[in-house]
């Protein structure tokens, strides 16, 4: 038997509630392994679905712990299969059906709906960008082509929709409404909120937050995604909870600039979020080198301006030229100081925040219910596509009616990672081409 079946197969008595937190929301333990399929665009080394998928094949590092699943991958169907694909050889490593298309990924092969759950892994591989810079990744048509199995054979199963919903607002909101309509636990969004915070920082619930920042340092539309996501899960415990937003504006160079000195975005709440990046001694913001982009979009510094329905002030911010740079920080109306922090990635740049996104994921399908809301994501995406308008139409202020989007956060800190997974799993750690197997790699006696 494959050394991995046998682990699973010993652990299956315990890893189903080892693998959720004490906190997380009670469930009952499978009578049997949930069965998962994976629709992805390409697996290539560090795409998204190698990332994801190393957590599913493997027992998955969360917290310092090493958890298995409690469920296992059935069938892959890719979308691309270009060179330095990963995909087939894990699939005959791990003995997971090769699929030719969706509906065979979901019933095997038969006329019935044969897994628990769907992986929709819809970033990376080749996509045409559309004339405003976005790629035209097929999210939507996954989530299409899933529904539709769906409706034919009267199930449905809980679906995980990687990053935001659709590069259409349209479209996104069809796939929302579709889901509810249907019933289909519905999980979504960006690996970046859960990952580990430094310095720990947790927003007081119902804080009165007037303004926020967040960071990244990466390309047009797919990285400011992420840093709309961090600014949307750290603003949505505010008083009131989230009420939906007003207004976007995208903003480059010297107007950037100008609308600091406005008072529309504050460069003393940014400053305080790098500085938990690149500490006191760091260059201030203005002086920070920006990077040269190698794609036809904006040129550094852009920030995307957002104007809640309540009042509140979002700035999601374009600097330097780190990929792994996710700092944050917000002012709480009476104090003076802001509160502030940075995402920690981990070793292996950005990899390692997939290991706690799989672990909710994985919570997600076997609670039917995802550890935090749809509707986050669903805002962000719309706030995203009112952004790249904003830029395609000449940096305009655009209304957004359309996001009167209201929802109560939930608590999701039993899903996040604390660094305790840095100690199993050093910064000097190698990083492997292929499938994770660092745990097994652990047990193996030092050469």
């Amino acid at each position: 038997m494959n050394p991995r079946r046998t682990f699973l197969k010993q652990a299956v008595g315990a890893a189903a509630a080892t693998c959720l937190p004490a906190t997380a929301p009670a469930a009952q333990e499978p009578k049997r392994r949930l069965k998962v399929a994976a629709i992805y665009t390409a697996c290539t080394p560090r795409s998204h679905a190698h990332v994801i998928l190393e957590n599913f094949l493997e027992p998955c590092l969360f917290n310092g712990e090493w958890t298995d699943p409690g469920m296992d991958v059935v069938s892959l169907w890719g979308d691309q299969e270009p060179p330095g694909d990963l995909a087939r050889a894990a699939a005959k490593e791990y003995g997971v059906r090769m699929c030719g298309n969706i509906r065979e990924a979901l019933t095997l092969g038969g006329k019935d709906l044969a897994v628990d759950a769907v992986l929709c892994i819809g970033e990376h591989g080749r996509y045409p960008a559309n004339d405003r810079g976005q790629v035209e990744y097929p999210r939507k048509r996954f989530f299409d082509g899933c529904v539709e199995v769906f409706r034919e054979t009267g199930k449905v199963v809980p679906i995980f929709n990687d990053k935001h919903l659709s590069y259409r607002w349209d479209w996104a909101k069809e796939m929302y409404d579709t889901a509810r309509a249907m019933k289909i636990p519905f999980m979504a969004g960006s690996s970046v909120p859960l990952a580990q915070r430094r310095p720990s920082l947790e927003v007081p619930s119902g804080a009165e937050i007037e303004e926020a920042v967040s960071f990244h340092g990466g390309g047009f539309e797919g990285y400011d995604f992420h840093a709309l996501e961090v600014l949307q899960a750290m603003l949505e415990a505010r008083k009131g909870g989230e009420t939906g937003v007003a207004r976007v504006q995208f903003l480059a160079g010297e107007a950037l600039w100008k609308a600091a000195e406005a008072g529309r975005w504050s460069e003393a709440v940014a400053e305080a979020a790098l500085e938990t990046d690149l500490g006191k001694d760091r260059p201030r913001l203005r002086d920070i080198p920006q990077r040269r982009m190698q794609f036809r979009g904006p040129q550094s510094p852009w920030g995307i301006l957002v104007e809640y329905r309540d009042g509140t002030r979002g700035t999601a911010l374009r600097f330097g030229r780190s990929g792994t740079r996710w700092p944050f920080a917000c002012r709480v109306k009476g104090e003076k100081t802001p509160l502030a922090t940075s995402f920690y990635v981990g070793p292996w740049d950005n990899r390692c925040l997939f290991k706690a996104l799989s672990h909710a994921i994985q919570a997600h399908f076997r609670n039917r219910k995802a550890p935090y809301p749809v509707e986050r994501t669903l805002l962000t995406t719309g706030i995203l596509e009112a952004a790249v308008t904003s830029h395609h139409e000449g940096d305009r202020v655009v209304e957004t009616p359309h996001l009167n989007i209201a929802y109560r956060p939930r608590d999701y800190r039993a899903y996040r990672e604390n660094g305790a997974s840095w100690k199993v799993l050093p910064e000097d750690t190698p990083q492997p081409p292929g499938i994770d197997k660092a745990r097994e790699r652990q047990k193996k006696p030092a050469q």
